[in-house]
């Protein structure tokens, strides 16, 4: 049986424990749910994160209750550039009082659009707890692409890596699709949990859409396909899932 997972008291969730960046995603406690809001368009990363806070306390929660967030970034960035631009965000949520002794509860994702590509990393969606009595469950599971984490760098790793044959893809999609069910799993949920799944490539994803995504449960609330590419140069496919009964657009 496995153990129970860690609780981000202050933000009313528990979460998977991940790499320094973020967690693998977030479930809301007994007496919380998860509200989940996207901005028309994305706002640079400052910006964003103060129009977030003001959401925060137009909302009455601390901002120890944002849990999640969705980011856009100009491009694919190397390893190294990754590392550097991940520390500059964790560093807000260090100053927000999530981050503590290194631990980052915050699931998060973060895509790379082919076009009307932000000038510079930006803030797409987020998502906070908020107190209610008997609430519905709900979740948001991180986003994943076709490499492992915790393993070094994902280069060394990646499934059928510098490959985009329609073979190399079904292959990517099965290791993502096994990794959301594995970290929906560790939250306490499975495909029928969900009210959404996001879908991160500029490949075609048609020819195993029935019978991987759909069969499996995941196309259950619809497919959002975005056509971006993951955060990391050599990376081809991601994917992101929740369950969230409360989702807002905030007009540009």
């Amino acid at each position: 049986m496995s153990s129970p997972l860690p609780v981000f008291a202050p933000g009313g969730y528990r979460y998977v424990p991940g790499p320094f960046q973020y967690s693998a995603g977030v479930a809301a406690e007994p007496g919380h749910r998860i509200v989940r809001v996207r901005f028309a368009r994305p706002l640079p990363l400052a910006e964003g994160f103060a129009a977030a806070r003001e959401v925060l306390a137009a909302a009455g929660r601390p901002t120890e209750a944002f849990c999640q967030c969705e980011l856009r970034s100009p491009a694919p960035f190397t390893e190294e550039g990754f590392v550097e631009f991940n520390r500059v965000y964790v560093g807000t949520l260090e100053r927000w009082g999530i981050v503590r002794n290194g631990v980052n509860p915050v699931a998060r994702s973060n895509v790379c659009p082919e076009t009307d590509r932000p000038a510079e990393p930006s803030l797409y969606a987020f998502s906070y707890t908020e107190a209610l009595p008997d609430a519905p469950a709900s979740f948001v599971v991180a986003g994943s692409a076709e490499a492992p984490e915790g393993h070094g760098h994902y280069g060394e790793h990646i499934v059928r890596r510098g490959e985009t044959s329609a073979g190399a893809l079904l292959e990517k999609a099965r290791w993502v699709l096994g990794e959301m069910e594995r970290r929906m799993g560790l939250l306490g949920f499975s495909w029928a949990d969900t009210t959404a799944a996001q879908l991160y490539t500029v490949h075609d994803p048609h020819p195993f859409l029935a019978r991987e995504l759909a069969a499996r449960g995941a196309m259950r609330g619809g497919l959002t396909w975005h056509w971006v590419r993951p955060p990391v140069q050599l990376l081809e496919y991601e994917m992101d899932v929740r369950g969230v009964h409360v989702e807002r657009v905030l007009p540009a």
